[in-house]
């Protein structure tokens, strides 16, 4: 499996199907995260906060979210509802689900629904995942008491949220360095600002997956462009 996670930002369904269409035929990638932003815990809104039925009417419908033989998707719910936003998106096919630490008031009370939606339900169990992100800001310590109830560990490797293309904040290096030697069974993906120039450190200081975006997108080539991460290697598994 490849340690590259490519990151969807849809402004529309039809975006979100022609990119998710341009990773049919890329056999390396297993994996793909759409990123969710509701314009209010970061900003702009993505889709489908623009076009707030959309989601009901794909789930009403039955419908399901591409390839799912072969591809896991993975939701970055960067969002206040993100409860309500987790059931539509597994109803659609979903299974791993990233919460970012910041956008509940009460992270505990989160994590015993994640726990109880995705653990206790016979139908989930074993096949959902959930993680919790941490903005660049933050310090560890918000996650901490959760280290063993949760699947991994998304650091946010840029200062603003919520964009692709963003420039990459170093200061996360320190942060995945302090996590790593603290807790290094714990899976640890980086997303934001993630680049050839960026990966090969990342790596080497504890990240086991790569989430990237703009960097892959914006290559022309996706399958060789995934190759060249991939070439770099990862001493931690995915």
């Amino acid at each position: 499996m490849s340690f590259v996670t490519p990151a969807v930002l849809p402004s529309s369904r039809k975006e979100l199907e022609e990119k998710l269409a341009l990773f049919e035929y890329v056999p390396a990638i297993s994996r793909v995260q759409i990123d969710v932003v509701d314009g209010k815990f970061a900003s702009p809104a993505s889709w489908p906060y623009t076009a707030s039925e959309e989601l009901r009417t794909m789930v009403a419908s039955g419908d399901m979210l591409p390839n799912l033989h072969r591809v896991e998707y993975e939701i970055d719910l960067m969002c206040l509802d993100a409860r309500e936003a987790a059931e539509m998106w597994l109803a659609l096919g979903a299974s791993r689900l990233t919460f970012h630490a910041e956008s509940v008031t009460n992270l505990r009370q989160l994590i015993t629904f994640a726990r109880t939606r995705l653990g206790c339900d016979p139908s989930s169990c074993g096949v959902v995942t959930f993680g919790l992100a941490l903005n660049i800001e933050s310090d560890l310590a918000l996650i901490e008491p959760y280290f063993d109830q949760i699947d991994y560990v998304q650091f946010m490797g840029i200062a603003r949220i919520g964009r692709q293309g963003q420039p990459f904040d170093r200061r996360v290096l320190e942060k995945i360095r302090v996590f790593h030697m603290r807790y290094p069974k714990i899976p640890l993906q980086i997303d934001g600002g993630v680049s050839l120039d960026t990966a090969k450190e990342l790596l080497v200081a504890g990240v086991s997956q790569l989430v990237i975006g703009s960097a892959l997108l914006r290559s022309g080539d996706l399958a060789s462009e995934v190759a060249k991460f991939d070439a770099l290697q990862s001493p931690y598994g995915v």
